[in-house]
């Protein structure tokens, strides 16, 4: 939690608390499902959860916005930007059950109050809009954005207009932006620029305006 706190100094008591009882029920459910390995789940607040606030250093969500998480898997990054913004609306889908049942849980056993979790894959939603889509090692970037473009809102709320954001990793990053269309606007900010540990040397937030 020091980790937490040493870039979120802003987080309330509620928020802490939320954030604190990751460690135990991440713990329990992944003995059960196996939704993250061994080496990660001890490092649960580097690796998922701080990873995971990368975007909340680079959009500030709107007390009215509608965020989806598309390819969640336990929760990630929505689960950690849900605490972080307790005004904004999340929904997370998977289109696989047991990791729904689990992002359900957690967020019960916390008292989330402001996230959905379904079992949907994201080219199944039809009729929902929302203002940003995230999402974390799903699918390649010409991928994400072909799923996502048809999902956003046309009206705009926040300084960064709506669109994907998604956090990547490694050096293919520059591959998968050459794939795209020609005139997608796209941005990259280095995980780095925000964080100090190592984990993050090569790890990116990338913005694709919708």
């Amino acid at each position: 939690m020091k980790l937490i706190l040493k870039y979120f100094p802003e987080l309330n008591d509620t928020q802490l608390k939320q954030l604190e009882q990751l460690e135990a029920l991440y713990g329990h459910w992944n003995q059960k499902i196996n939704l993250i390995s061994r080496k990660d789940i001890d490092n649960l607040y580097e690796r998922h959860v701080l990873h995971s606030l990368a975007i909340a250093k680079v959009v500030k969500f709107k007390p009215t916005a509608e965020i989806l998480d598309i390819g969640t898997g336990g929760g990630f990054p929505g689960i950690p930007l849900a605490i972080f913004f307790p005004q904004t609306q999340f929904t997370l889908v998977d289109g696989t059950l047991k990791k729904i049942k689990v992002v359900r849980e957690v967020a019960n056993s916390i008292g989330l109050k402001n996230v959905e979790a379904l079992q949907i894959r994201a080219e199944e939603l039809k009729k929902r809009r929302f203002d940003f889509v995230v999402c974390r090692a799903v699918a390649s970037l010409e991928k994400l954005v072909d799923w996502s473009s048809r999902l956003l809102k046309n009206k705009q709320q926040h300084v960064l207009p709506n669109g994907l954001i998604t956090l990547k990793g490694g050096r293919v990053i520059q591959l998968e932006i050459n794939a795209l269309p020609k005139g997608e606007y796209v941005e990259i900010f280095p995980v780095s620029d925000f964080f100090d540990e190592i984990y993050f040397a090569e790890k990116q937030v990338v913005y694709v305006q919708g």
